[in-house]
């Protein structure tokens, strides 16, 4: 006579049987293998990168920070790319961060779900994997040539603004998906206590979802801060500045051409002096120490949120 198992004795047998799921240990060990050999590879580019350029910072240490670029690899400097890409980060910051929450808030929390809502959803993933090539291109005919009297032209607000479009898509689906996991039942507490529904967004709903919001965020500047691409288009120089030496570097930078390090590095790697690559890696490790500082703000601020909510 057959005996029937009740649920709790086959969930007793599935815990202390010894059988081993060999296609998911399988599995597992592929995956940990595979995190090795891409955790190798990182490795091993930053350690060339590293050995190739600090004997230049070494050398030259602040004088190559702080320096001009010049056609003379002994005399480049990246100082006037440190600038222009600050400032382009900052536009970022400025036009994506407000846009892209505000976006998602609405998406989120606003708009009913209807076929509108569903196909601008779609279109917005749509853009997240677009080539960087075609945002290049969009700023090139809107914000250069279009809106010139407002950009005023090839400048560093025309490269900015292009950037801040390129990382809005991102924007919008991190902070959807961080306003998407924050649990109903606190605004459901919240209109329970006579709240409106912008109330229960700014008090109860962004504290809850800024921290993934600013990881989000952190992924938004890396990308945009490493992109090159859409900066040549939008005007950024490729090569040295031309100043008559009554122009400072500051007014060089903002008050028409600009670049930015990763068109100093795209630039110099092109060069077929060999001293000229010893100065793209000492190039290309400025530029990961800035983007390590800005990534180190954002998850300091990301902490300091998440530290609130749990407070609260």
């Amino acid at each position: 006579m057959a005996t029937t198992l009740t649920t709790s004795d086959l969930v007793r047998q599935s815990l202390t049987s010894r059988k081993t799921d060999r296609l998911g240990t399988l599995l597992a060990v592929a995956l940990l293998v595979s995190l090795f050999c891409v955790l190798g590879l990182l490795v091993t580019l930053i350690a060339s990168i590293v050995a190739q350029g600090w004997g230049t910072l070494a050398d030259r240490g602040l004088e190559f920070v702080q320096g001009a670029l010049n056609p003379e690899p002994a005399r480049a400097g990246v100082y006037q790319g440190i600038i222009g890409s600050v400032l382009l980060m900052v536009i970022v910051v400025l036009v994506a961060f407000p846009l892209g929450i505000g976006a998602a808030v609405y998406l989120e929390e606003y708009a009913r779900d209807s076929k509108i809502t569903r196909a601008l959803t779609a279109n917005i993933r749509n853009l997240a994997g677009v080539p960087s090539i075609v945002f290049g291109l969009l700023g090139l005919a809107v914000f250069v040539k279009l809106l010139s009297g407002l950009t005023g032209g090839r400048t560093v607000i025309a490269g900015g603004l292009t950037l801040a479009v390129l990382v809005l898509p991102i924007m919008i689906i991190t902070a959807s998906e961080a306003l998407r996991a924050v649990p109903t039942s606190i605004r459901e507490a919240a209109y329970g206590v006579g709240a409106t529904r912008w109330e229960v967004v700014r008090h109860h709903v962004l504290p809850v979802a800024a921290p993934a919001i600013f990881t989000g965020a952190v992924l938004t500047i890396a990308r945009a801060f490493g992109e090159s691409a859409p900066l040549l288009l939008a005007g950024a120089i490729v090569g040295n500045f031309l100043s008559n030496g009554t122009m400072s570097t500051w007014q060089v930078v903002t008050e028409g051409n600009y670049t930015a390090l990763p068109i100093i590095v795209f630039n110099w790697a092109r060069q077929p002096q060999q001293e000229f690559r010893a100065i793209t890696a000492a190039a290309i490790i400025v530029l990961l120490v800035l983007l390590f500082i800005v990534n180190a703000g954002a998850i300091l601020l990301r902490d300091r949120f998440e530290k609130r909510a749990i407070r609260g």
